[in-house]
């Protein structure tokens, strides 16, 4: 696959991912503030979108700012937010986000790459999703499911995530840098699996590579 059918794919996928689930960042990204949104995608990291929906309800409920976060101990942020994955983590690394934020930037999320990936638990895909989601701004978030999916249709060929990024970075039109995400999340999830990708249902097929696929349905 190359840039001579990127706009086809996009029109395909951008029609699709209508009839499936919204990925739950998205979600609190239209509803909640930068904050909610940093926390919920720390959240979200190895772990479900449903489980990842309910726990960031459950610890909103509690502490909706870095202001009530602090205040609360660390034990009851692990209660609200568990069973996510590495949840014991997750809990110190919030709790340690809110105290930066409070001490360093004055209660608001900085919204640049570099500081944002200076706090504890930040990486590249929390960090650009945080640009894009909460701040407007131009980024290319790449999970699992966008690393994945692009390099099976041939478009990439790289290692992990943070080199997916990059090369996209290089020939990715940038009218799809912030959409790929809630394309291929969703389209991850239900058609493009990781194991047996449902292939015969897919529209993409004729574009797709199927670099490394042992086995479809």
């Amino acid at each position: 696959m190359d840039n001579s059918v990127i706009d086809s794919v996009f029109r395909i996928l951008r029609a699709d991912v209508k009839l499936l689930r919204e990925p739950i960042v998205s979600k609190v990204a239209r509803t909640s503030d930068a904050f909610q949104v940093l926390v919920s995608t720390m959240l979200s990291l190895r772990t479900k979108d449903a489980t990842t929906e309910e726990a960031s309800r459950r610890l909103f409920a509690l502490a909706p700012t870095p202001e009530r976060m602090v205040s609360i101990p660390v034990e009851e942020i692990e209660k609200a937010i568990f069973p996510v994955g590495f949840y014991k983590t997750k809990a110190k690394n919030i709790m340690e986000v809110s105290r930066i934020l409070l001490d360093t930037f004055g209660g608001r999320v900085p919204d640049d790459m570099d500081r944002l990936l200076a706090l504890p638990g930040v990486g590249r895909k929390t960090a650009n999703l945080v640009i894009i989601l909460a701040f407007g701004g131009l980024g290319i978030c790449v999970d699992t499911h966008v690393h994945r999916i692009t390099n099976r249709w041939g478009y990439v060929s790289t290692r992990n995530p943070d080199e997916t990024e990059m090369k996209l970075r290089e020939k990715l039109p940038v009218r799809y840098w912030t959409v790929i995400n809630d394309y291929l999340v969703p389209y991850g999830q239900f058609v493009c699996v990781p194991v047996s990708p449902f292939c015969s249902r897919c529209r993409l097929a004729g574009f797709c590579g199927r670099i490394g696929v042992k086995k479809s349905r």
